[in-house]
């Protein structure tokens, strides 16, 4: 029996469906990301299972315990929320302790509570001081302090890092991941950053206007991705596309035409089930999957490139369709202008369907 289970979860607010019919299970001491644009309905889902929104339809379990109408207090999940949400009168200690004595707990079992939870976030010379005497990033690792106190199930994340900078950010992704192993706790994080969703997660729910579009381990998705939609949104730089025209379906693979190719063709050993000779397909192309040089698939006019340091990220235009970017180590010598002959290896090329569903890598099965 799972953790967590969503059976047919919906939320309607009036005559609009924000959360339509979503099912999904956690494992106990798993780490679940939420992933998805603005108004997706990512924070609602999860704001469903804390009980701080009503269920329309559908069922949540917690550890084998339907909680559907159960009270927020009794369902022994703690959330930490974007908004720090410190009491700015008192100290951190007084801050972590305080919902403990809200419930009657003993002076003792709060401050063995406080200070095994400031040992864990490192945050021990801290407990005297008020919160505006701390960093962001201070003030955050007290609110999961505050969180890690109650001994909870499980921890709902709702985009914690989201107010801090980008240095403050990475080293809270870092500390969060830490304190999933050393807690050992079922964690669901809601952000709409995919990279923090493919760094932190065991498993990330990819969500698109309330409903899921995919599950999967961070590799799963950026590997074998469903949709158009999750191609283009799991990886940064986002992945590319390319709309061609299939020109004829051989037993040993099919052709492709697109003005962009080098040879006019591209000629793909991949099974296309359900496709025919003159059906409209799209291809996905990785950025870091591309590179200058070796056998040429795409010939690109160059618009600009950015000096990343270590590598370059390119942007190339094709005759036809939306510019094309690149991400090459070093710091080639090519200009605006230029024609840049780009090769990708075969089994990197994404082929998608023109409704947005994806064409299995799957080999042609030749003499079968």
């Amino acid at each position: 029996m799972s953790f967590l289970s969503l059976d047919n979860v919906t939320k309607t607010y009036g005559e609009h469906q924000v959360i339509k019919g979503v099912s999904f299970t956690a494992e106990k001491g798993e780490f679940v990301v939420f992933v998805g644009p603005s108004g997706c309905g990512k924070s609602t889902l999860l704001r469903m299972i804390a009980g701080l929104e009503d269920i329309t339809g559908g069922d949540v379990s917690i550890d084998n315990r339907v909680v559907t109408n159960v009270e927020p207090a009794l369902r022994q999940v703690a959330m930490v929320f974007q908004s720090y949400a410190l009491y700015p009168h008192m100290s951190v200690f007084d801050n972590m302790a305080f919902g403990l004595r809200m419930i009657k707990t003993s002076k003792a079992e709060i401050s063995k509570r406080v200070a095994e939870a400031a040992r864990i976030l490192q945050i021990e010379p801290l407990l005297d001081r008020k919160p505006r005497q701390l960093s962001g990033g201070q003030r955050q690792r007290v609110a999961i302090g505050r969180a890690i106190v109650r001994n909870p199930k499980l921890f709902l994340f709702d985009e914690p890092l989201s107010n801090l900078d980008a240095e403050l950010r990475t080293q809270m992704r870092v500390e969060i991941a830490k304190l999933h192993r050393a807690l050992g706790v079922t964690m669901v994080y809601v952000t709409h950053d995919q990279i923090e969703a493919m760094t932190l997660a065991d498993r990330i729910v990819v969500l698109r206007g309330g409903i899921v579009e995919q599950v999967g381990t961070p590799t799963q998705l950026y590997d074998e991705p469903a949709n158009l939609f999750v191609a283009g949104f799991i990886g940064s730089p986002k992945m590319n596309f390319l709309h061609a025209e299939i020109v004829e379906i051989k037993p040993e693979g099919i052709v492709i035409r697109h003005s962009a190719f080098a040879n006019g063709t591209l000629k793909l050993a991949r099974s296309a089930p359900g496709l025919a000779a003159g059906d409209k397909i799209i291809l996905g192309m990785r950025p870091e999957h591309l590179s200058l040089g070796g056998p040429p698939v795409l010939s690109l006019k160059v618009d600009f490139s950015e000096n990343l340091g270590g590598a370059t990220q390119i942007y190339a235009r094709p005759p036809e369709g939306d510019v094309l970017s690149l991400v090459v180590p070093g710091r080639p010598d090519i200009n605006p202008g230029d024609t840049a002959s780009v090769s990708i290896e075969p089994r990197h090329i994404y082929l998608f369907e023109h409704g947005g569903d994806a064409v299995p890598h799957v080999a042609p099965a030749v003499g079968a």
